[in-house]
């Protein structure tokens, strides 16, 4: 009996570590924003403390524990069937396990083999040690190669909304008389632009743009520290991520950390942020005239000048006009940052147009904001034909804001399909019954697309979540 429980120990300590570490990697492995942010805190409960502690208990009192460790088994793996965001085995993800799996040998053998919270938080304080040391070399290896690089102008953007935008469209305009390189998809924190900068980044570059975002006040600052851009843009300030900074100051003066840069010539603030503009700070947004969105583009005048590119949704005028301004201070002209723009693609799931059997796919699963998502709709409101919003609402932000999501969702659209249970019970309240339906989980996308759209429809994919939001 006594090797029967071991075994099942072994077992469930390393399941429980999966759950846990799996469930860290998704929140960047902060141990409060796992326990007090997590979007589906019944997870915490159903997969974690109740196992935990009726495993415990039974221990205590019986000889029965390897029970309840050998039912959560497939409990666990019923959960990790669902998730379309599952483990990555990273060497810290390896250093977590092989830390854990030690103990757990060593308190199967020299102490009850009740214990399973010591070695997780071990195990859990000890792969934190060891990758604070890892990433200290790593640091010093970025910071010597950024060193070396003397012609190197740093560019650093931020926003709450729209700073992969930014940084994609400048990079492509830069592009036409300088070798320039932008931090890859969504990179924007320290860990991220590191690795990329040891990693990727030619030695050659001429133009280094850094997208930098952040979940807390003084992750812009750390970033700035870092690569202390040249140049600096800051899009718009709005309520992402406001479960984190709590008010909209904090979130204003988190974004303004990029200006702390020792090496800054200039910088670009929206108005949102509500700055007074100085010698080297500059306001822009209330500068952009004559906004036309389409299906086909966006245009609009800066500075007297037209300007056009087929990228969707009038609010990308505000980064495509963020983009330019940097562009002229860094010796472009009109003629090439117009020529620039035209042949500018789509940032792929940011609005992104694609045709297919008889239908108009608008692909904006990565936008994840309020602005964004009602220019969208206000873009498909000009379709003729049906037209189609899947959707989970927004994540990380106040009801009133998914209230107003759904409000307009009515109005537009024919058929909304609300994916996941998060916001689900506020568009059941201001979405009409005949046109709402629920998917479950991602997995009936296919079946759902095939029994409710049909050729002429338009179908926008609207802000998209793992299963773990």
């Amino acid at each position: 009996m006594q090797i029967v429980n071991i075994i099942a120990y072994l077992l469930f300590l390393a399941g429980i570590g999966y759950y846990t570490i799996t469930t860290l990697q998704w929140y960047g492995y902060k141990l409060d924003r796992m326990i007090f942010h997590h979007t589906k805190p019944w997870w915490n409960i159903v997969y974690l403390l109740l196992p935990f502690g009726l495993y415990a208990f039974v221990s205590s009192v019986s000889d029965y524990g390897w029970v309840v460790a050998l039912a959560y088994l497939p409990l666990l793996y019923l959960w990790y069937r669902g998730l379309d965001k599952p483990l990555v085995w990273t060497q810290r993800v390896k250093l977590f396990f092989g830390v854990l799996l030690l103990l757990g040998l060593l308190f199967a053998f020299v102490s009850p083999y009740k214990a399973v919270l010591i070695p997780l938080l071990l195990a859990h304080g000890v792969s934190v040690l060891i990758e604070k040391i890892r990433f200290a070399g790593f640091m010093r290896q970025a910071s010597a190669k950024l060193d070396a690089m003397d012609d190197l102008t740093v560019i650093g953007v931020t926003a709450s909304y729209g700073k992969t935008s930014i940084k994609n469209i400048l990079a492509h305009i830069l592009s036409a008389r300088y070798r320039t390189y932008a931090t890859p998809r969504s990179v924007n924190t320290l860990a991220g632009v590191v690795k990329d900068i040891n990693v990727d980044l030619p030695e050659d570059t001429q133009v280094y743009v850094v997208e930098m975002g952040a979940r807390g006040e003084g992750d812009i600052a750390e970033i700035t520290e870092f690569v202390r851009p040249h140049y600096a843009v800051v899009g718009r300030i709005g309520p992402a991520h406001i479960e984190y900074f709590k008010t909209m100051e904090k979130i204003r003066d988190t974004k303004m950390e990029i200006l702390r840069s020792d090496r800054i010539r200039e910088a670009w603030v929206h108005t949102s942020a509500q700055v007074e503009p100085t010698e080297k700070i500059h306001v822009f947004g209330d500068d952009i005239g004559e906004v036309e969105a389409t299906l086909e583009g966006t245009g609009f005048t800066l500075d007297g000048v037209r300007y056009h590119a087929a990228l969707l949704g009038a609010f990308n005028a505000m980064n495509l006009a963020a983009a330019v301004h940097v562009a002229k201070a860094m010796g472009l002209n009109d003629e090439e940052i117009a020529q620039q723009l035209e042949s500018l693609q789509p940032t792929p799931h940011r609005l992104q147009r694609i045709d297919a059997g008889g239908k108009v796919i608008l692909d904006d699963s990565f936008n994840g904001n309020i602005d964004g998502m009602m220019a969208s709709f206000d873009l498909c409101a000009t379709w003729p034909g049906r037209k189609v919003v899947i959707t989970p609402g927004l994540v990380e932000v106040d009801d009133a804001l998914n209230e107003q999501v759904a409000r307009r969702a009515n109005e537009v659209f024919d058929l909304v399909v609300v994916t996941g249970e998060l916001n689900y019970p506020i568009f059941k309240r201001f979405v009409d019954a005949d046109k709402l339906v629920k998917l479950e989980s991602k997995a009936q996308m296919e079946q759902m697309l095939a029994e409710q759209t049909r050729p002429g429809d338009l179908i926008l994919f609207a802000n998209d979540a793992p299963s773990f939001v």
